[in-house]
């Protein structure tokens, strides 16, 4: 799935499941590599790259070296690098909250990669199924004025599904707009975008948006279950039936994939067309 470590649905207000994004060429801030983790500052330390390669293979290593690390003065680094080993074992909270240190120990320090830790935290918030609290960490990352490039385009996205989650659609959209010309490469803020503008009412919009998630990630489920919610309230039967049947077969054990079974089982009475909007549920947008 398209999904980074987690998306909370335009097409309801919960939160999605915490998935992995492997049709993406990056992975969100708190999946980070070392060299995100080290931030816009190259700090070239061995340490850094060995807890950071532990957070991957043993994150309960990780946590221990971490907090080695930590005692001997590894202050936001420590931090951050046991922010990924929670991450990993899908521990949102906790990492959220070494996050969340890391950052107020880099501000403290005057360093730049506090917005990286900002970000990372709301991200795991985002995750975590709380998305109050990573508004709050994302308005900091966002507010520093640091971030650039795509990580400023990841940072507003995943500001976009806060908003989403605590129901202001609004603003959402001014962030979506912001991310897809900082992060235009990324299927997710495009995926996001037409999920929204079919939300909207804004038929026009939502197709061109889902045509160019579909030209980044055309096999990903998540975007042929978009693509055939917006076929289906253009009217369009064929590409209804072809998207939410590719989705099935490309997720078939996933949430993405059961939803589009059900949108397909509108078909077996009579073949009728499918009905504008439907299925609504398992829409998995809104990172």
């Amino acid at each position: 799935m398209i999904l980074p470590l987690l998306l909370l649905s335009l097409a309801q207000a919960g939160p999605a499941a915490a998935t992995p994004k492997p049709n993406v060429a990056s992975p969100k801030p708190s999946v980070a590599s070392s060299k995100a983790m080290a931030g816009p500052l190259e700090i070239g330390t061995d340490r850094l790259q060995r807890c950071v390669a532990l957070a991957e293979s043993d994150p309960a290593a990780a946590r221990a070296e971490a907090g080695r690390w930590r005692i001997a003065g590894g202050r936001f680094l420590a931090r951050g690098c046991a922010g990924l080993a929670f991450a990993a074992e899908k521990s949102w909270p906790s990492a959220a909250g070494e996050f969340e240190e890391a950052a107020r120990a880099a501000q403290l320090a005057k360093d730049i990669r506090a917005a990286t830790y900002w970000a990372q935290a709301g991200n795991a918030w985002l995750a975590a199924a709380q998305p109050a609290k990573a508004r709050a960490a994302l308005d900091s990352a966002l507010t520093a004025g640091t971030l650039t490039g795509l990580p400023l385009g990841e940072a507003q996205l995943d500001h976009a599904r806060a908003l989403v989650a605590t129901g202001d659609l609004e603003s959402a959209r001014t962030d979506i707009d912001l991310a897809l010309t900082n992060a235009a490469d990324d299927p997710l803020a495009w995926l996001l975008s037409a999920t929204l503008a079919r939300r909207e009412g804004n038929p026009a919009r939502a197709k061109t948006d889902i045509g160019e998630a579909l030209k980044r990630a055309a096999d990903d489920a998540s975007v042929q279950l978009e693509a055939g919610n917006i076929a289906a309230l253009a009217g369009d039967e064929a590409g209804a039936r072809a998207a939410w049947g590719q989705a099935a077969r490309l997720a078939p054990e996933t949430s993405v994939g059961r939803s589009a079974v059900t949108a397909l089982r509108q078909f077996d009475a009579g073949g009728s067309a499918p009905r504008a909007g439907t299925p609504n549920t398992g829409v998995p947008v809104g990172r």
